[in-house]
């Protein structure tokens, strides 16, 4: 593109030295807009949020095998431009999990177009009511629903030595709450890990590399899914 300059205000260095603050003006608009036809801005990479406990964060793992990071290499391999964000911390409680969520999404520089919701395990671990974990998650799928980001609930099972009664009231928790927010449900995130000791570390419960490997492989599908319906 080509800005026409009447004579008396091209720049003369004969007689001038610097160029007039119009050339300059107008060159650099024309070096910008020839840049911007070289690189055109790309599109924004979408963003999933992975909020869970040690099983999300990745305890006594390598940053790139913790699951958010698994997740994210196995969907570039498919060709997308996507981010997940490792928002998982050993320890926590639904509780933990509803008090930090909203500095979370403060935090992040773009609006989730997916969050994987991923907490309970330790509710469960610990004995507290069903009923308390399931207000939790209630109050985190409230919220996100507020901010039209859509969800995964990865479900979790209650261990056996918590009894029939505690395990069918904890494992209802994810199906009803799924269910009453247009979730969509992933029932048992550690599915196909838990009791096998090939893909546990030493103390029986957290996943080693492979392990998370095999739980990304399991969840994929669902998020592919989850993901491609917001296009």
């Amino acid at each position: 593109m080509e800005f026409p300059l009447k004579k008396s205000t091209v720049w003369n260095p004969r007689s001038y030295g610097q160029p007039s603050a119009l050339f300059q003006l107008l060159s650099f608009i024309a070096a910008t807009f020839l840049l911007a036809l070289a690189h055109p801005a790309a599109a924004q990479d979408k963003l999933i949020l992975a909020l869970g406990d040690s099983l999300t964060a990745g305890y006594q793992l390598k940053p790139t095998e913790s699951f958010p990071a698994q997740l994210q290499t196995a969907l570039q391999k498919e060709g997308r431009k996507v981010r997940v964000h490792n928002a998982g911390v050993s320890g926590d409680t639904t509780a933990q999990g509803k008090a930090r969520l909203n500095w979370v999404l403060a935090s992040l520089k773009q609006k989730p177009d997916l969050a994987i919701v991923a907490l309970g395990a330790n509710d469960m671990l610990r004995g507290q009511p069903p009923a308390q974990a399931r207000a939790n998650l209630d109050a985190i799928l409230t919220e996100l629903d507020k901010r039209g980001i859509p969800v995964v609930l990865a479900g979790m099972l209650a261990a056996p030595n918590m009894g029939p009664a505690y395990a069918k009231e904890f494992n209802a928790i994810y199906p009803a709450l799924a269910k009453k927010h247009g979730a969509t449900l992933y029932p048992f995130y550690t599915q196909g890990v838990t009791a096998n000791p090939k893909l546990l570390l030493a103390d029986g419960m957290h996943p080693n590399a492979a392990g998370v490997g095999v739980m990304v492989k399991n969840i994929l599908p669902t998020v592919r899914k989850a993901l491609d319906s917001r296009k």
